[in-house]
């Protein structure tokens, strides 16, 4: 293990003997780190957080102190963080609260870009971007393959579901439908994310059918349910990126960018 003299680890913290921590860290009692990773410098790692294997956080952030929401009297909730993160300077990761389900999680292959912010309680999934001053309020859940503009910020409870993306500086107030592109102020629909399919090889038949739904969905003047009831009676409904799609928006409870 590699540890810089000037960095503080609390006796009863779990640190991999493969870990590497730079100058000027602390890192508080409950905090368990695997196998791979790299902790900077004058980070802070506090709280009930485990953090998985070959994650990179550099300088000054903070990762898993205690949460912003004024309800919160120190209650031991958590902070679960998968492998392979890069979580860039003056980020910062809250842990959960006890009226929601008390952890907050991130998944695997994220790319936190400076001063990006995760609030308590949310679900990030993998292979997602969160660009510079990115935000999430708490409760948020964010899907796969996400792409969120530098400036971004998302209304506490909102989904953002998985491969869509959000424009620099977008206001999400609404859910975001699988595959979405949204942006503004507050944000609104500017199609599909089509480029980041094709670059992840999906098929152009499918391609077809989800700009189909999606002109459906929103610009045949047609009422959400009656648009979707539509699409769920076509032979369109058994593609499974289309029914991924209509999941979404069915699954919604804030509603959705339209």
């Amino acid at each position: 293990m590699a540890i810089h003299p000037t960095t503080l680890i609390d006796s009863k913290a779990e640190i991999d003997s493969d870990v590497e921590i730079g100058p000027f860290c602390v890192i508080g009692p409950n905090v368990k780190i695997g196998a791979g990773s790299i902790i900077k410098s004058h980070v802070v790692i506090n709280g009930h957080t485990t953090i998985g294997y070959n994650n990179e956080i550099y300088q000054f952030a903070s990762v898993g102190e205690a949460n912003q929401d004024k309800k919160y009297k120190g209650e031991p909730t958590q902070l679960v963080i998968g492998d392979s993160n890069v979580i860039r300077e003056n980020a910062t990761i809250h842990r959960g609260t006890v009226q929601d389900t008390g952890i907050t999680v991130v998944g695997n292959h994220n790319l936190f870009m400076a001063s990006t912010h995760i609030g308590h309680d949310c679900i990030v999934g993998d292979h997602n971007i969160m660009a510079n001053f990115a935000a999430l309020a708490g409760h948020v859940k964010v899907g796969d393959h996400v792409i969120l503009g530098g400036y971004t910020g998302i209304h506490q409870f909102c989904q953002v579901n998985s491969f869509s993306m959000c424009g620099m500086g977008s206001m999400v107030a609404k859910d975001v439908p699988r595959y979405m592109m949204v942006s503004g102020n507050p944000a609104k629909a500017h199609g599909m994310n089509f480029e980041g399919m094709r670059r992840r090889g999906v098929a152009s038949d499918v391609i077809r059918a989800l700009r189909s739904a999606y002109k459906r969905i929103y610009l045949k003047g047609l009422t959400l349910n009656s648009a979707l009831e539509e699409l769920e009676k076509g032979d369109m409904f058994h593609i499974p990126e289309v029914a991924e799609f209509i999941l979404s928006i069915r699954q919604s409870k804030r509603g959705i960018i339209r």
